[in-house]
């Protein structure tokens, strides 16, 4: 696509405006020169120090400096609990960490840096615009605006063809910082991260990434080079919207994972298919326990079979509820609008919930049952000897999922649940939530 050359002709530019120094302006902080060359010490997790030289000594440089076994499994540093690239140099005195895959910040980042990989395979087999492409729990995504072109799971080999040919090109990930002038320049042909940079506020550092010819707006960190992602997959693919907002354009999103070693990889798939043996819609399907319809989408059909199961699991925890002192109670589903602007939820939650109107008034479909319950302890006076006030409920509740997030009983937009509140005085509060955890 045009614009990858137009992204590098920026970056030089912004480059050269720095002084020409690439590996000094990019990887690194621009750091005055009087300020480059003072001792710092590198304080370890096992309280060894180490020395080091101001704006000159990087997270490798110690890294290496310990042991090279270290510094090829290291992904990412913590300096001073900060996350931070393993090439960027240190600016202080400051606490130490080396992070491996093994760790939570190691993944995060492995998982970020392949994102941007695939972003760039996706630039190139589908020129579309690129949105957003964070690391997750358990792999990553990232979205693109395809101009109605939609990615199907026969593209999934030849992504990770590409990904992989990008892995192997051993890169560096190098860091810029940009002004918003520069970031509007760089991104103005991409409405999406266009709309990004414009709501940053004046004097935020907006940093920018390059590994070879693909350049992305990233707070980064990422790893130290595009090689040490030995293995990838495709996972899944899905709908989003924009900012997640129905209004805004839909996207294409694609899923992935990956590792530092293809032995990762292989156990990763056992596992998989391990799980898909006991997915529950694949159960709930097989013994016809619930079933789901179009004509109305995220709320399940529970079948004869699963209504027992169903009704077996209510009857359970209503006694247990019963031997707690809760008192059951049954509130409606559907509230004028007026109580949702008491409770918050209006303002905070108003995209996710179903609204419509009655006689030129506002109502919802109730997404909790909070705001319920106040309205029965609110109904009349109470006297502290009616504390605690325990309600439990098995109402049914809506909340308006986007399509492309259901997910079998897991994510629904009609459910209902063991929901209860607790009404007492404050000397009360410790001996309830103590009996409360008993009760979980």
């Amino acid at each position: 696509p045009e614009y990858v050359q137009h992204r590098l002709d920026v970056w030089e530019r912004a480059v050269k405006a720095r002084g020409g120094d690439e590996k000094a302006s990019v990887v690194g902080d621009e750091i005055a020169m009087n300020e480059v060359g003072g001792a710092i010490e590198v304080t370890l997790p096992d309280g060894t120090v180490k020395n080091g030289t101001k704006g000159e000594t990087t997270p490798m440089d110690i890294a290496r400096g310990i042991s090279e076994g270290l510094a090829r499994k290291a992904l990412v540093a913590l300096v001073d609990g900060q996350q931070w690239d393993m090439s960027r140099p240190l600016r202080a005195s400051c606490a130490l960490k080396i992070c491996d895959f093994e760790t939570p910040e190691g993944k995060s980042v492995l998982w970020h840096s392949t994102a941007h990989m695939l972003g760039e395979a996706m630039e190139y087999k589908f020129k579309g615009a690129l949105c957003i492409g964070p690391p997750l729990e358990d792999g990553f995504y990232y979205d693109m605006h395809t101009g109605g072109v939609s990615v199907s799971e026969t593209d999934f080999k030849d992504l990770e063809s590409r990904v992989d040919k990008i892995a192997k090109s051993k890169r560096t990930f190098q860091r810029m910082e940009l002004s918003k002038d520069e970031a509007r320049d760089m991104f103005g042909y991409n409405k999406f991260k266009l709309e990004l940079i414009n709501k940053m506020p004046e004097g935020t550092t907006i940093t920018a990434y390059r590994d070879g010819p693909f350049i992305d707006l990233c707070r980064g960190p990422h790893v130290p080079e595009s090689h040490r992602v030995k293995a990838m997959m495709i996972t899944k693919i899905g709908q989003a919207y924009w900012l997640g907002k129905v209004e805004n354009p839909s996207l294409q999103r694609v899923y992935g994972i990956s590792f530092p070693d293809s032995k990762l990889l292989k156990e990763h798939k056992h596992l998989l298919a391990e799980a898909a043996k006991r997915d529950h819609r694949l159960i709930g399907k097989n013994q016809e326990l619930f079933m789901f319809h179009n004509l109305s989408p995220g709320s399940a059909f529970f079948l004869p079979h699963g209504m027992r199961i169903y009704n077996t699991l209510q009857s359970f925890l209503r006694d247990e509820y019963w031997k707690r002192g809760y008192e059951e109670v049954n509130t409606p589903n559907i509230y004028d609008f007026a109580l949702w602007e008491t409770s918050g939820h209006a303002a905070n939650y108003r995209d996710n919930m179903f609204g419509f109107e009655v006689e030129k008034r506002d109502f919802g479909l109730k997404p909790m049952n909070c705001p319920g319950h106040c309205l029965i302890f609110g109904s009349r006076v109470r006297s502290y000897r009616e504390l605690p006030l325990r309600m439990a409920d098995f109402g049914v509740l809506h909340r308006n999922e986007l399509s492309g997030a259901l997910s079998g009983l897991t994510r629904v937009r009609r459910f209902q649940q063991d929901d209860a509140h607790i009404f007492c005085t404050p000397e009360q509060v410790s001996s309830e939530v103590l009996a409360y955890l008993e009760f979980l």
